[in-house]
């Protein structure tokens, strides 16, 4: 059996120079990089809306809903790509790339998130910005991670009781802290959860994983003190339908 220590380093080699800030790795709960077309475990992903997705190309590759699911439904009629991973732990490490292409930003959409409507980052022309509890609250926000149509995002995400730390690859890197991070509420959409563009496409590759250990990493407390700070703000939508 290979050590822990090489399993993570194998999978975080696509996201270059990322390493852990807050949480220590436990146990790889999922790791796949989409390199043969095959059906989807449904195990380990729920296709949300009547979205399509599929292993094609060496990616996960998720599409809208057919023009029919749409003329069927009064709303959730899936106009844009959506995914979750339920199998993923409340409280994660989580390495992945994600890349949105065509379609149109929405109020809502793109975004990844972990855990439905318990934190999200929500991308924009202008920005992004981490949403919690039911997108009620801003916790993080950065002007330099845009929505870019068809640019590859290398992520690592890490959430440990009520804080959250995610990692891009060339930068940012965003801290948020939020009593909702340590207390999800299940939904159908748990766990690492993508929407797309509306009437656009999103992909997904290189994912892997991790339960946490109970202990942080050492130099956490160290490492928190110098990211960036934001004061979270109190938005007047709250726990959005999509």
């Amino acid at each position: 059996m290979k050590p822990l220590f090489f399993l993570f380093f194998t999978a975080i080699a696509s996201a270059a120079d990322l390493q852990l800030l807050l949480a220590v790795p436990d146990q790889i709960v999922l790791q796949d990089d989409f390199s043969k077309s095959r059906p989807l475990d449904k195990k380990a992903w729920a296709k949300r809306q009547g979205t399509q997705w599929a292993v094609e190309d060496g990616v996960l590759r998720g599409k809208p809903s057919t023009p029919e699911f749409q003329a069927s439904k009064k709303d959730h009629k899936g106009l844009e790509p959506r995914l979750s991973a339920p199998i993923t732990p409340a409280q994660f490490i989580a390495k992945f790339s994600v890349r949105f292409e065509g379609g149109i930003e929405t109020a809502i959409v793109p975004f990844v998130e972990f855990g439905h409507h318990v934190c999200r980052l929500r991308f924009t022309k202008d920005g992004a910005e981490v949403l919690a509890d039911g997108e009620s609250t801003k916790v993080a926000e950065s002007k330099d991670l845009k929505f870019e149509p068809g640019k590859w995002l290398h992520v690592l995400a890490e959430m440990k009781g009520n804080e959250f730390v995610i990692q891009f690859d060339g930068g940012p890197t965003l801290y948020a802290k939020h009593a909702r991070f340590a207390k999800p509420v299940p939904s159908g959409g748990n766990g690492l959860g993508l929407a797309g563009p509306k009437d656009g496409i999103v992909e997904l590759d290189n994912v892997t994983l991790w339960s946490i250990k109970p202990d942080a990493q050492p130099s956490w407390a160290s490492k928190r003190d110098a990211l960036p700070k934001f004061a979270p703000v109190t938005l007047a939508t709250k726990k959005n339908a999509n």
